[in-house]
């Protein structure tokens, strides 16, 4: 029960934090990431001063992301409607190729780099290391969390904390260079919206929505006689990861029938939340399908997605073994910094010439996507864009039903650690500079037709 209650004040030492200290409410941290940065300054204080805080009142953080990522994966599609492929790839396409650049690009900076400079120099560190950048921004802290177990079994137990390091690195430097960024667009006139976003009401930077215009939280879609809507609504997301750990039982017993020792590397140590996400996919469809009364409500399910991610992020920010990052704080500023470039180029470069309208819209809130979670990308499309004039957002959200899957926290994100451990730097360096160059070459192509006609 302390620890709990440890998480909780935490959280609300957060939001305090944000709503008094106008440098944070600049910065639109989440009080999660506030609250954890605190709870890690707590710990790190005591410990050196030789009075360590009581186990009571910190059992179980570190293992409760673990546990949450997988709701939070479970949760993904579960009460959205999936639309046909046909129909995303016509609202979302450009914004689904851009979004694929940024995403193998990150793999391939921070492998490439790791590769040709960080290995010669630190000859120690393990080829997941290269992974460390991309991990941390495009999966953020909840797939950095999650991955703690791909990383133990593949004999490199420090790789979450330096995982989290990165994660927490890059939603604080998304939102920074992104306002950055989006002060440049609004003074060349870049952006679709012309206005200054400098005067922001004082509402949305405390985070607190105004009395008058508070939307719902969900919709109770059972009788509370029969069973709560909210707790029906958790059995669903049990179900989704009860789907994901079959799956997994079954990914394992696959490779063991083959045999082969690297798909048997492979599978045991992909980590169950992208797994979990297929297992809401597939009862959405079913729910989609079959269910008349439609009894999955999408507001409820963002309110355990949301509380889930809090929870995950203050419990894996407070935990972060320090001591585990001494001696190599340079190679991972090194990765951290070569992301942030990687981004910006993205921004200014690459968003200009693939994109076909909007591109600073549509790019800043890739960028804060690719660097932090889905809700900073919202956020500085927000300030850019606050009545979405542009067709940003919509192809933003429609994106994202295709990537996450793959890129955000799924599938390749989760292969690629085991992949590196068995392979080493090069082959999956190969695989990722090989997928950016179709999406580029896609790109491309769909460009040279809009001109054409």
């Amino acid at each position: 029960m302390r620890s709990f209650i440890g998480l909780c004040l935490l959280l609300m030492v957060g939001h305090l934090l944000r709503s008094w200290l106008r440098p944070l409410r600049w910065l639109y941290l989440p009080s999660c990431v506030i609250g954890g940065l605190v709870g890690l300054a707590i710990l790190q204080i005591a410990q050196q001063s030789g009075h360590a805080v009581p186990e009571a009142w910190t059992a179980g953080w570190s293992k409760l992301p673990g546990l949450l990522i997988n709701i939070v994966f479970a949760c993904l599609f579960l009460g959205v409607v999936v639309p046909k492929l046909s129909v995303v790839a016509r609202r979302a396409g450009p914004q689904l190729g851009y979004g694929q650049i940024v995403a193998w690009g990150q793999y391939v900076v921070g492998i490439g780099l790791f590769m040709l400079v960080i290995l010669p120099m630190w000859p120690k560190l393990p080829a997941m290391f290269g992974a460390i950048m991309p991990v941390g921004f495009e999966g953020g802290h909840g797939t950095a969390a999650g991955m703690a177990e791909t990383f133990d079994k593949n004999g490199w137990p420090a790789g979450k904390d330096f995982a989290l390091a990165s994660a927490t690195a890059g939603i604080c430097s998304a939102i920074v260079v992104g306002m950055i960024l989006i002060n440049w667009a609004v003074r060349c006139g870049h952006t679709v919206r012309k206005k200054s976003p400098e005067n922001v009401a004082e509402d949305m930077t405390i985070g607190v929505i105004p009395v008058d215009n508070r939307p719902s939280a969900g919709k109770l879609t059972v009788s509370s006689d029969v069973i709560e809507s909210f707790t029906l609504h958790l059995v669903i997301v049990g179900m989704a990861c009860g789907i994901g750990w079959l799956l997994k039982q079954g990914l394992v017993a696959l490779a063991d029938g083959i045999g082969n020792d690297t798909f048997i590397t492979v599978a045991g140590g992909f980590p169950l939340f992208p797994l979990c996400m297929l297992g809401g996919l597939l009862i959405q469809i079913l729910d989609q399908k079959y269910d008349k009364q439609k009894q999955i409500d999408l507001g409820l399910m963002r309110r355990i997605q949301n509380c889930a991610l809090d929870f995950l992020v203050v419990a894996a920010i407070a935990t972060i073994k320090i001591e585990a990052l001494s001696g190599s704080w340079a190679p991972l500023l090194m990765l951290v910094a070569a992301g942030i470039l990687w981004n910006v180029f993205c921004v200014l470069v690459l968003a200009r010439w693939l994109l076909p309208d909007a591109w600073f819209e549509r790019s800043i809130a890739e960028m804060g996507q690719s660097m932090g979670v889905t809700a900073t990308g919202l956020l500085l499309l927000r300030v850019v864009d606050p009545d979405y004039e542009s067709p940003a957002a919509d192809a933003f959200a429609s994106k994202q039903l295709l990537h996450e899957p793959f890129m955000g926290g799924g599938l390749w994100t989760s292969a690629a650690v085991p992949l590196l451990a068995v392979w080493g730097g090069w082959p999956v360096f190969g695989i990722a500079a090989g997928a950016m160059g179709v999406w580029l070459i896609v790109m491309t192509g769909a460009r040279t037709l809009r001109r054409a006609g």
